[in-house]
């Protein structure tokens, strides 16, 4: 999950709302395109919603609630996908999980330590999975979300 917030904070419009998304997108797309040898890019799918501009935040704090994608620092399990290029020395940077598991950007090979090892981030992945499985049908989807409208 992500945001592209808007370049105009009172944009009504997909049109208005820009391109700052897309340019997001097209960054996952080249550091996936790096970690070939593990990942391949038709593995990925993208769905957007568009909100009108000030809910940005809080879709996309609910459908990270919602979804818990283990690549988003939320859970904390493989994150690091949107890196974008720290050199190792910078603040002393330990590899991402997703560069320990998907290698292939230059600037993340530097890194002499990973954040956690193959075999933690497999296990957090099963355990992840265990409790929190994906959806398979839109009815669930849906139905969830109602339920956690729902007021007692």
């Amino acid at each position: 999950m992500g945001q592209a917030a808007p370049a105009l904070s009172n944009a009504r419009t997909p049109a208005e709302q820009g391109d700052k998304l897309s340019k997001r997108l097209n960054e996952h797309r080249k550091n996936i395109a790096k970690a070939a040898t593990t990942i391949d890019l038709v593995d990925f799918e993208f769905r957007s919603l568009v909100v009108q501009s000030g809910w940005e935040t809080a879709a996309e704090d609910y459908l990270i609630h919602l979804f818990r994608p283990i690549w988003n620092s939320e859970t904390n399990i493989l994150y690091g996908l949107g890196k974008h290029g720290d050199s190792a020395t910078t603040r002393a940077n330990k590899r991402s999980p997703w560069d320990t598991l998907h290698p292939g950007r230059a600037w993340a090979a530097d890194s002499a330590e990973d954040a956690k090892s193959r075999s933690r981030i497999n296990a957090e992945l099963a355990a992840h999975f265990a409790d929190y499985p994906a959806y398979i049908e839109l009815e669930a989807v849906l139905s969830s979300f109602i339920d956690e409208l729902r007021q007692g």
